[in-house]
């Protein structure tokens, strides 16, 4: 797992079937912009657990998912350094 900062959503309007209706976000991971599949409905600013690989994929909804990350929590108190 990875924890990630929410920086902003992300609108891909072409997509691959499966994907249509899926949120997607755009995440901070230290200087690293990622994007994630939203699985919770997080919101800019918010801290969030990411998962990758064939968890991310299951997280998303199914193993045939085409997702390596995807947020699956949302930190209720995270202390910025």
């Amino acid at each position: 797992m990875k924890i990630c900062r929410v920086e902003k959503p992300l609108v891909a309007t072409n997509r691959i079937p499966g994907l249509e209706h899926r949120h997607l976000q755009v995440v901070l991971d230290g200087k690293s912009r990622l994007v994630a599949v939203d699985a919770v409905g997080c919101t800019p600013g918010d801290w969030v657990l990411c998962v990758g690989s064939s968890a991310a994929r299951e997280a998303a909804g199914h193993k045939d998912y085409p997702s390596d990350l995807t947020i699956v929590g949302i930190i209720d108190h995270w202390p910025e350094d």
